[in-house]
């Protein structure tokens, strides 16, 4: 997986600073947990301090053998060298805590919420505006993803970053935010590959969200996809 200065990486500054994001989480000691994009081992050794087990995934080479090296005094860490999109996810049960690419965000959040066994919780260090974008009911415009993955995870913000909390500092405001699987789907679950196509094309073909049946749920004539929250979706599908 890339990285981001060279590889889309900007790295969190300090053990102090990661252990107090950690804190913002429900991570527990009896937890396995995933480090997507580990770079050379900041974020896996605090964790490693936390939880039962971590696997840190690194795909850049250099990064990766440096990665390897730190690690080798830990006994509760796991490195996997590798494309954290090409890899299959565990069978039981996990968590993830991770600074992750920013050029990937969408890719890596599709493939956590839509395989057969995702994470309990997710806690990803990404980009303010895709976090807003990803909220059920954001107040400013919605994305397609965030309401294909509202009906089965709750998302929210823990934690803003400011830009001075990385080395190098980002040209962009960031977040960590929870993605964290719903007790009770908001749709079935074997449904949910049809309401994720649903939802696509609405966003996509603007002809086709036109022929939704919109005044059934009272939704005011000419609203746009990004206009709607979650609940209005959902309602829109069951039509």
């Amino acid at each position: 997986m890339a990285r981001l200065t060279a590889y889309s990486q900007h790295n969190l500054r300090g053990q102090d600073f990661i252990r107090e994001l950690i804190g913002h989480t429900n991570l527990k000691v009896s937890d396995i947990v995933y480090d997507i994009g580990a770079g050379t081992g900041a974020i896996t050794a605090a964790l490693a301090s936390k939880v039962l087990h971590v696997y840190a995934i690194e795909f850049e080479p250099i990064a990766a053998a440096k990665l390897r090296k730190n690690m080798r005094g830990y006994e509760n860490v796991t490195v996997k060298d590798g494309n954290f999109l090409e890899m299959k996810l565990p069978n039981g049960g996990y968590k993830i805590f991770a600074n992750i690419p920013f050029h990937l965000s969408s890719l890596i959040v599709h493939k956590i919420t839509e395989d057969k066994n995702p994470p309990s919780t997710a806690y990803l260090i990404v980009q303010k505006q895709f976090a807003n974008k990803l909220l059920p009911n954001y107040d400013g415009f919605t994305g397609a993803l965030g309401m294909m993955i509202g009906p089965t995870f709750g998302v929210r913000i823990r934690r803003p970053l400011k830009r001075s909390d990385y080395t190098p500092p980002p040209a962009v405001d960031t977040v960590l935010i929870e993605i964290k699987k719903r007790e009770e789907p908001f749709i079935p679950l074997h449904q949910m590959a049809s309401y994720r196509t649903f939802i696509e094309r609405c966003f996509a073909d603007p002809e086709f969200f036109a022929k939704t049946p919109q005044a059934k749920i009272g939704l005011r004539k000419g609203i746009k996809p990004s206009e709607m929250k979650l609940d209005q979706w959902v309602q829109l599908f069951n039509r």
